[in-house]
């Protein structure tokens, strides 16, 4: 059963699926998953509608009562970085924190203290964000923390910003693979699980790195 627990009304966070939005429980259930017990959870999120998952896969984060590794793992969104009444020299400082805000790496996917097999598990997944249709607005919600990063930025603003994101993460990730590469097996044992997306990532930060 998950250390936290969850209550209807709850505002909860995917951490797999920060696009979704912060949801609301709306119910919960005990139930028990090959002779284990586990809890059921029924999730309203805004940008994805009711969502029904198991604590214990979907590890879900509650918002409010963040604490030790969820603190440091968590993102600003948008708003917070930029304000909402800048102006003169204040607003161009703000412009260039939602740049970077945009552009920067999920910090579970860097975090220096976490083993490198995770962080590597972790950037691969960040790979399903192709920037190509619907995947280009999931992206920025995830990076941005809007629910509708289109009231913001203009689609050539947000192709824009996911190029230099992708950038950043083949550089991340080539760095993540010099750092494994003397870890017997790490790679090969990510890779088993990896989506195929993630597989050619991978294979093109070999070939960029000979």
């Amino acid at each position: 059963m998950q250390a936290v627990s969850l209550r209807q009304g709850d505002s909860v966070r995917h951490p797999e699926r920060p696009e979704w939005g912060i949801g609301s429980v709306t119910r919960t259930e005990i139930c028990t998953i090959s002779g284990s017990r586990d809890l059921r959870v029924w999730v309203r999120f805004p940008n994805v509608g009711e969502k029904v998952l198991l604590a214990s896969v979907a590890k879900l984060e509650v918002m409010g009562e963040q604490t030790g590794m969820q603190a440091i793992y968590a993102r600003p969104t948008l708003t917070q970085v930029e304000g909402k009444d800048s102006d003169g020299w204040l607003a161009k400082i703000g412009e260039r924190n939602a740049t970077e805000l945009m552009i920067g790496i999920s910090p579970e996917a860097t975090d220096p203290f976490t083993n490198a097999k995770l962080r590597l598990e972790r950037t691969l997944k960040l790979y399903r964000f192709d920037g190509r249709g619907v995947s280009l607005i999931e992206w920025s919600i995830a990076q941005s923390g809007l629910s509708d990063p289109m009231t913001r930025f203009n689609r050539q603003e947000l192709e824009q910003f996911h190029k230099r994101w992708i950038f950043n993460l083949d550089t991340h990730l080539g760095r993540l693979i010099q750092e494994v590469r003397y870890q017997n097996g790490v790679l090969d044992a990510v890779l088993r699980d990896a989506t195929p997306v993630g597989r050619r990532a991978v294979e093109r930060a070999r070939a960029a790195a000979r």
